[in-house]
C-alpha cells in the first residue's frame, strides 16, 4: 500500500508541478498539488523514505543519498505550502510562486536525471522502485 501511494502521489504531484510552471496559476490544479504534495510528505514523514542508495552507488554519491533525498522532500513540501498559503489569499514576502514551481521542477529534473544515471549507467534498477510494477518489464 506504501509503494502504491507512493508511486502515484511521486507522479501526480510532478505532473501537477509541469502543468502549474506551464498553465499559470490554475486554482484547481494548485490545489490539487498541493493535496498530493503534501501527503506524499506525510506519508514520507510517517513511514520513513522507500528510497535508498543500493549497492552500486559507491563513495560521496552513496553518503550524500539520503541527505538529497530528505531535501527533495523538504523542497517539496516547502512549495506545496506556499503554493496552499496564496491560493488561500495569504501574502508570501518571498520569490514569486513562479519561481518557486520553476525550481521545483528544476530540481526535480535533475532528481531524475540522477535516477536515469543510476538506472542505466550502474544498472542497479533505481527507476524499478518509483515506476508501476506493470512498467517493469519495459525496464
Amino acid at each position: 500500500m506504501r509503494r502504491t501511494a507512493t508511486i502515484s502521489l511521486h507522479w501526480l504531484s510532478f505532473v501537477l508541478l509541469i502543468l502549474l510552471v506551464a498553465g499559470g496559476p490554475i486554482p484547481a490544479i494548485g490545489w490539487a498539488f498541493v493535496l498530493s504534495s503534501l501527503l506524499m510528505c506525510a506519508v514520507a514523514a510517517v513511514r520513513g523514505l522507500m528510497s535508498g542508495p543500493g549497492p552500486k552507488l559507491e563513495g560521496t554519491l552513496r553518503a550524500a543519498h539520503p541527505w538529497l533525498s530528505r531535501a527533495m522532500y523538504v523542497a517539496l513540501g516547502f512549495v506545496a505550502l506556499v503554493t496552499g498559503w496564496q491560493l488561500a489569499g495569504g501574502e508570501w514576502s518571498g520569490p514569486p510562486l513562479v519561481n518557486l514551481h520553476f525550481y521545483l521542477l528544476s530540481a526535480s529534473s535533475l532528481h531524475a536525471i540522477f535516477h536515469l544515471w543510476r538506472h542505466t549507467a550502474l544498472g542497479d534498477g533505481a527507476l524499478r522502485r518509483i515506476t508501476p510494477k506493470s512498467m517493469h518489464s519495459v525496464l
